[in-house]
């Protein structure tokens, strides 16, 4: 109930931000305002190009309306008399949702299939004060019961989220039920703001995007320490559970992505290659075919399921421009794969044995999860009672592992199969998706999958699709807003950073570095002229876990000066120290 109420809160402050805005500019066209994550936006079609410097008017304005305390009213009008009202008010937009409504049934575009002519139906139009809208509703009463809100942004936006129609302004707003739970907010996307991953990454130096290839990252040299370490994290966690590591191309004959049903739902996602007349290549925007062509290969016998091929395999997906993202949205990425071939018997065994593997991997880096049964989409393929089979196995699984801990996404499964999703809180709080296992009877059958059963009969395996990382570069991204850019040591590209205060303890500090480097532990070794204090400011800007500073002291003495991070200082025996830095890479891995 609580959620709804902030969701209907949030949609009504869209509102009254629209009804400033037609307070401001009276000719404003409206297109649409929907809720979003913690707040709403509306698009308007205005005579000029807005500013940042708009935004503080049209909240000023939004608040002298709040004050007043306007009612919402809602009235049920024919689809033709709600034509002619926003006729009258010369809303262009307004009317092309309704004729769609009127001759679909409904605004959304994908769903717009079948011709139901519904001249007859009513529509609900909410108004406050001045400014109309359509609109499904609920509302709040009036505008004294909104909560607390902030407009955070303008962006472009084409209407409808065509390229082809006009590009609209849209305005972003957060909204909270109090004044104390937006405050809280804003200081956590302040904080936010500070980790975000692509500052971390030019300041870290780890990667850059370039107009070259975009949306398809760079990595640096200590960025591919990174990336490579998190792969081998990745590649030594499958050993556990028995997987074979494949290896397949990017680029596949059209054909297999028509017969896999990829073609329809991802075709307008994908970039081609035309080889010659008769022959036209994909770059592969999912994994799983090249997983069946080499099972397909030879014909396979019961006693060889399962079958477990894992894959970091690249994959190759076209991004609007607008919707790319530094690591978290890109077009060229490795998505950290596996698919399962096994009997109906062995769903239960395997699918637990994956969610053990989600925990091997989560839970080093303090990750918390939940995990989600996403059910059968409108766009599904095969047959309902499959589907139907498919979530029961699920539901089960999840019932035995989670108890009734576990969530619910309706519609959200993959258009193959239902699926099990894992949602990450990191330290901020905020959820990511990563994680997925996929439940598939269908794929099998369309490329005529067999084994042999005990009986001496063929039949069809079932096959499950997993990722967990979801991809390398998503999940380094995550990872270094997670730990505001100081990594565990582990994962950290340099693990050490060692300088002499003066020449006289150049010899000293680099054998201590060569003893480090033997045991496997990275060190950068300064030798500039630069100053002591100016060092340790770039060595801690560097998010380096631990700053050795060799001098007279340290060599007599024969033991370290450690600065760890959170500026705390130490004395430590060599072997102590290099005992300390060794155990915390092995308790990790």
């Amino acid at each position: 109930m609580a959620e709804n109420k902030i969701e209907i809160i949030r949609h009504s402050t869209a509102h009254l931000i629209a009804a400033a805005v037609l307070e401001l500019f009276p000719n404003a066209k409206f297109g649409v305002g929907p809720t979003v994550e913690n707040g709403f936006y509306y698009d308007f079609d205005l005579p000029r190009s807005l500013t940042p410097e708009d935004l503080p008017k049209i909240d000023k304005m939004a608040r002298q309306i709040l004050k007043k305390n306007i009612k919402f009213v809602c009235q049920e009008l024919d689809i033709n008399e709600a034509i002619g009202l926003f006729q009258k008010a010369d809303q262009p937009y307004k009317i092309e949702l309704l004729n769609d409504i009127k001759k679909f049934g409904t605004t959304d575009v994908n769903k717009q299939t079948e011709i139901k002519e519904l001249s007859n139906d009513k529509v609900s139009i909410y108004t406050l004060g001045r400014f109309v809208d359509l609109c499904r509703g609920p509302h709040i009463s009036s505008t004294q019961s909104l909560g607390a809100f902030k407009l955070t942004k303008i962006a472009g936006a084409y209407w409808r989220g065509d390229e082809k129609n006009k590009m609209l302004q849209r305005i972003y707003g957060v909204a909270f039920e109090n004044q104390q739970e937006l405050s809280d907010y804003l200081k956590l996307q302040e904080e936010a703001e500070k980790r975000d991953h692509r500052k971390l990454g030019k300041e870290l130096d780890l990667f850059s995007m370039h107009d070259e290839a975009p949306g398809m990252p760079f990595f640096h040299p200590k960025g591919a320490i990174i990336y490579n370490k998190l792969k081998k994290f990745w590649l030594e966690a499958q050993k556990e559970f028995k997987y074979d590591i494949i290896i397949c191309p990017s680029m596949l004959d059209v054909s297999i992505w028509k017969q896999s049903g990829h073609w329809d739902h991802y075709k307008d996602d994908m970039y081609f290659i035309k080889a010659d007349e008769n022959k036209t290549f994909a770059l592969r925007p999912m994994d799983c075919p090249g997983a069946i062509l080499i099972y397909n290969n030879s014909l396979k016998s019961y006693r060889d399921l399962p079958i477990r091929y894992a894959e970091p395999g690249l994959i190759t997906r076209k991004e609007k421009s607008g919707q790319l993202a530094g690591l978290f949205r890109v077009q060229q990425f490795v998505q950290d794969d596996a698919h399962m071939f096994i009997t109906e018997d062995q769903i239960e065994s395997e699918i637990k044995d994956v969610i053990k593997l989600v925990k091997k991997i989560y839970q080093p880096f303090g990750l918390e999860y939940k995990a989600y049964l996403s059910t059968r989409p409108d766009d599904f393929m095969g047959d309902i009672k499959v589907w139907d089979k498919a979530e029961i196995s699920l539901k089960k699984i999840l019932k035995d592992v989670y108890g009734d801990d576990y969530g619910l996404k309706e519609k959200d499964g993959a258009f193959y199969g239902p699926k099990i999703d894992f949602q990450l809180k990191d330290s901020l709080g905020r959820t990511w998706q990563c994680a997925t296992i996929q439940l598939d009877f269908q794929m099998p059958l369309k490329f005529n999958c067999k084994y042999i059963d005990n009986d001496g009969k063929e039949k069809t395996p079932v096959m499950i699709h997993r990722t967990i990382m979801g991809s390398f570069e998503r999940f380094m991204g995550i990872l270094l807003e997670h730990y505001a850019g100081a990594l565990p040591v582990w994962l950290s590209p340099v693990q050490v950073y060692i300088t002499p205060i003066g020449k006289n303890h150049f010899k000293a500090s680099q054998k201590i570095a060569k003893e480090l480097e033997s045991f496997g532990i990275s060190v950068l070794f300064d030798d500039s002229n630069e100053t002591i204090g100016y060092k340790v400011r770039k060595a801690e800007k560097q998010k380096i876990p631990y700053i050795l500073i060799i001098g007279d002291k340290e060599i007599k003495s024969k033991k370290l000066n450690v600065r760890m991070r959170g500026n705390i200082v130490k004395n430590m025996a060599k072997k102590k120290f290099i005992d300390k830095v060794l155990k915390e890479i092995k308790n990790f891995l």
